[in-house]
């Protein structure tokens, strides 16, 4: 039976080739600043919601200083489709107003500075830190991480913090933003949260929850 680190090789390898042209954020952005507000967006809606929205938000606050100077109700009429909009808008100003008096308006590069702000959690940190500027603190961990890790048989938890260092642990540093884009594609195509299409899975043969394959395969 392979070790889970055999297992995150295989499964790497196997993903890569599936989905290599998803190995990037869905988000549409154009540069730190915009991830950053569409990630804290992103928040409990789907990218693709997401990306309806900001559009229309970013060509009217074009800058750091225009979203730092807004009221979070003028964010409303932009974003109101998305759930929580109220407290999205205002985590996004509030974001705005620390990046502009503490950190020039530029988007910061550590985890711990990122989730100084409003709205900024582990998950928004890493999705920026990986994409915007290739660093990898960390793993991003949403809904489709933890069905796919669970189901892997690499950790038993719904715990983020506890799938994140799990997955860290047998994932080498320059995987962990594709492994979580990776796992995220995986969970959209074949393996959602409430039903998983193993006879479509390129990793039926080898993932233990698998309906097409062995179990007990990872020790």
């Amino acid at each position: 039976m392979p070790s889970k680190e055999e297992l995150i090789k295989l499964v790497l390898k196997r993903l890569k080739a599936r989905y290599h042209a998803q190995m990037r954020t869905s988000l549409d952005h154009g540069d730190p600043w915009q991830l950053l507000v569409a990630t804290i967006l992103s928040a409990q809606s789907q990218d693709m919601q997401v990306n309806k929205v900001t559009g229309k938000l970013f060509k009217e606050f074009k800058s750091v200083a225009s979203f730092a100077e807004a009221k979070p109700k003028e964010l409303y009429p932009y974003i109101k489709t998305l759930g929580l909009y109220r407290s999205k808008a205002k985590h996004v100003v509030e974001a705005a107003k620390v990046l502009a008096s503490r950190f020039d308006s530029s988007v910061p590069h550590t985890i711990e500075e990122l989730t100084e702000m409003p709205g900024v959690g582990r998950k928004t940190a890493n999705v920026v830190l990986s994409n915007a500027f290739g660093i990898n603190e960390g793993i991003a961990i949403d809904t489709h991480c933890t069905t796919v890790s669970n189901r892997l048989g690499i950790v038993n938890s719904r715990d983020p913090r506890k799938i994140e260092s799990a997955v860290m642990k047998i994932t080498p540093t320059a995987e962990w933003g594709n492994i979580s884009l990776l796992f995220i594609a995986l969970g959209r195509d074949v393996c959602t949260a409430r039903v998983k299409y193993c006879a479509r899975c390129v990793l039926n043969d080898i993932c233990p929850s698998s309906d097409a394959g062995r179990k007990g395969l990872v020790k």
